[in-house]
């Protein structure tokens, strides 16, 4: 009984831990991705003048 615990928790743990951390990483990508982009737009804008 105590193996398939520890089985279930292995299965179930990993990926889960795999995911929040990937997660974390890409929000930092998207956050930096989201200012370049306002900042292009920024520039286009006063290019425009």
């Amino acid at each position: 009984m105590e193996q398939s615990v520890f089985s279930q928790i292995a299965n179930l743990g990993f990926p889960v831990v795999v995911s929040i951390y990937l997660l974390v990483r890409m929000e930092g990508k998207l956050d930096e991705l989201s200012r370049s982009i306002a900042e292009l737009a920024r520039t286009i804008s006063a290019l425009d003048v």
